[in-house]
């Protein structure tokens, strides 16, 4: 009865059409616990930075979890551990004042067979794991380090030079190029090999062993749990990424921050793959990569798995640094279906909404609904489809040079990836180098992108390559390069509702390419010196105005 005068209301207010795609979507159940607590200093623990807590932390945890389940107390203090298993009914309340932290001695993390990034891989064991469980939180006010510094590797050009010579003379190697800085010769040796962690018969422990201190692992991964509660807790400096829930069901996040230094290589706030029922809520993320991804497996193995990420909330957060504020990919092979995000501010982070993937993935993204976000200061583009990621950082560095992708139609098959039907409304971005970003594949087009309401202050306007189906309504655009302010190649069924271009601009639209077809423009308001240019085969009349 509820969801029936909401949706009445909806269409009264004239919104039907996107309460339609903006569905409630399963109600995330949350753990609760026994009320029996344990504190890890009754039994032993010593919160001075210097004992190693490791064995005590692991004995309340198994002596709960035997009892039915409670709360293990972290209370105040510097509390230094090695890496913890959590057991079902368990809740690790990290008290206000408490600093959980990850041990720097690597001996301390046994090596396990575990996934990175979306491929089966042998890493150092997670600060904080658990596997097959349920009913499991980290909660409380305090701060989970994993130390991080430890294990990474650091580009040169993500430094000043005062930090750089810094760094060089703290000890470590340097990379053959000298633009690269290694903790120690493991870690410069797994560098240099090309996958050193994939898990194959012809490997032994022993090839492991020789670049362990290279396989970073990510700080808290819940693999295959079920009904997981993070609430409270500050999670930062992880080795890898931060948070990585995995082929897990019911997850609820909030009220969480994530924080990574900004040179963080791989240092992604939280990564939710092949994840099912899924809230994150009013948490705060400054990090190193990307800030809330979502991810299902790479290529092949993300197939074979055949686990989408899907029925995703979320809503009230704020992206800092990071590679992307709101992520899909580029690992999304077993696909992405069915989310929604809402009231979510970005604020420097490279790309505000990033879709990215590439030939080899497969994999289909889908539903994906996305309203009231706010985007100021983004380096790179604001809203970016891409079919031609390329495992590089969004913004090249100073002085990197990259060369456009070959364009070549390929056959579709179950490698080819697809995005499609993504609903995007309400975007407010004061400064962008690009407002829209759009790059689908000839054999493969981006598809069905409904992009309405919005006002872009950026450098430049919007580029649409290899699109279908992609409509704009009430689009605002003042952009400082206007040759053009809108830029199409060879994509068709393109329309431009009430587009207001806001200055003085010199070329309107670009239309490129001999298979751009069917593109509309209706209540145009703005001035230009040239409306439309035709260029590499597309036809005139190939775009009307009305």
């Amino acid at each position: 009865m509820k969801k029936t005068v909401l949706f009445s209301l909806l269409s009264i207010l004239g919104l039907s059409a996107w309460a339609q795609h903006f569905k409630p979507l399963p109600k995330v159940p949350v753990p609760v616990f026994r009320k029996d607590t344990l504190s890890i200093k009754s039994i032993g623990a010593k919160g001075d930075g210097y004992l190693l807590n490791t064995s005590i932390i692991q004995r309340a945890v198994d002596q709960l979890a035997k009892k039915g389940g409670g709360v293990v107390l972290v209370p105040a203090g510097l509390w230094l551990t090695g890496p913890i298993e959590l057991k079902s009914n368990i809740n690790l309340h990290i008290a206000v004042g408490a600093t959980l932290l990850f041990s720097n001695d690597f001996t301390q993390y046994k090596l396990v067979a575990t996934d990175w990034e979306g491929l089966p891989q042998m890493r150092n064991q997670s600060p904080i794991s658990a596997t097959n469980a349920s009913n499991i939180a980290i909660t409380g006010k305090g701060i989970v380090d994993g130390n991080g510094d430890a294990w990474r590797m650091v580009k040169k050009d993500k430094l000043t030079a005062s930090q750089w010579e810094k760094l060089v003379k703290s000890g470590g190697l340097l990379s053959e190029d000298k633009k690269t800085w290694y903790p120690n010769a493991g870690s410069l040796k797994g560098a240099a090999m090309k996958n050193p962690g994939a898990i194959s018969p012809e490997k032994s422990m022993a090839d492991y062993e020789a670049v362990k201190d290279f396989l970073r692992p990510n700080m808290v991964v819940f693999t295959k749990c079920k009904n997981i509660l993070l609430e409270g807790v500050i999670f930062q400096n992880s080795p890898a990424w931060c948070l990585h829930p995995l082929m897990s069901e019911n997850l609820t996040v909030r009220n969480i921050t994530v924080k990574n230094p900004w040179y963080a290589q791989n240092g992604d706030g939280i990564d939710v793959e092949s994840c099912k029922n899924v809230l994150i809520e009013n948490s705060v993320f400054d990090v190193g990569d990307d800030a809330l991804c979502m991810k299902s497996g790479r290529d092949a193995d993300g197939r074979k798995r055949a686990m989408p990420t899907e029925n995703v909330t979320i809503r009230g957060c704020v992206v800092y640094a990071s590679h992307g504020g709101f992520v899909i990919g580029s690992e999304m092979s077993g696909g992405a279906r069915n989310m929604n995000i809402s009231n979510c501010t970005f604020i420097g982070s490279d790309i505000g909404l990033r879709f990215k993937t590439t030939r080899g993935r497969g994999g289909l993204v889908e539903n994906i609904n996305i309203e009231n976000i706010y985007m100021k200061d983004i380096p790179g583009d604001a809203i970016l489809f891409d079919m031609y990621y390329m495992a590089k950082d969004p913004v090249p560095l100073t002085g990197e040079v990259r060369e456009l992708p070959k364009v070549e139609f390929k056959p579709v098959d179950e490698t080819t990836p697809v995005f499609r039907n993504f609903h995007i409304r309400n975007v407010y971005v004061n400064g962008a180098a690009k407002g829209v970003f759009i790059r689908g594949l000839p054999e493969m087009p981006i598809q069905n992108i409904t992009i309405e309401n919005m006002v872009l202050q950026a450098d430049k306007g919007i580029d649409i390559q290899e699109a279908d189906g992609i409509v704009f309504n009430n689009v605002t655009i003042k952009a400082k390069h206007t040759t053009p302010v809108v830029d199409i190649i060879q994509s068709k069924n393109i329309q431009f509702n009430g587009l207001t271009f806001d200055g003085n601009n010199q070329l309107m639209y670009r239309v490129a390419g001999d298979r751009s077809a069917a593109i509309q423009v209706r209540k145009q308001a703005g001035n230009a010196t040239q409306q439309i240019v035709y260029e590499l085969g597309a036809k005139p009349g190939t775009i009307t105005i009305q």
